[in-house]
């Protein structure tokens, strides 16, 4: 299970720094977002933020999960976190295939599907 958190650490470790290279304002727009803007917009920004502290809570419980952090012990308070992300990473997978940009749907759906894999075996053992 340790390697499982890892690599489902690790992923959500390269989202994040792609975030925050939009946040910054790298032209990389057409992969997140719609693709609809290469620079993205103020708001849009405001939400690569709420993504990169969503990722760094998505890590924790991972890793809590996996018995590498200590987090709310002995109650079953990380195995539903685990499973209410693995939900909402499995929604984002067909909201991903379906976005206008194809450079966003070759990308981020399947970067999405092996995150929602590795979720729902860590939220299973």
């Amino acid at each position: 299970m340790t390697v499982l958190a890892v690599l489902f650490c690790l992923l959500l470790a390269a989202l994040a720094v792609f975030q925050a290279a939009l946040v910054a304002g790298a032209p990389l727009g057409e992969y997140a977002w719609g693709g609809q803007h290469r620079v993205l917009p103020r708001r849009l920004r405001i939400g690569s933020v709420v993504s990169i502290v969503l990722y760094v809570v998505f890590a924790v419980v991972a890793l809590a999960k996996a018995g590498i952090l200590d987090l709310f012990p002995g109650t079953p308070v990380v195995d539903v976190a685990m499973w209410v992300i693995a939900g909402y990473l499995v929604l984002g997978i067909p909201l991903n295939a379906i976005s206008r940009s194809r450079k966003e749907r070759l990308v981020m759906t399947p970067t999405v599907f092996v995150l929602a894999g590795l979720a729902i075996a860590l939220a299973i053992l």
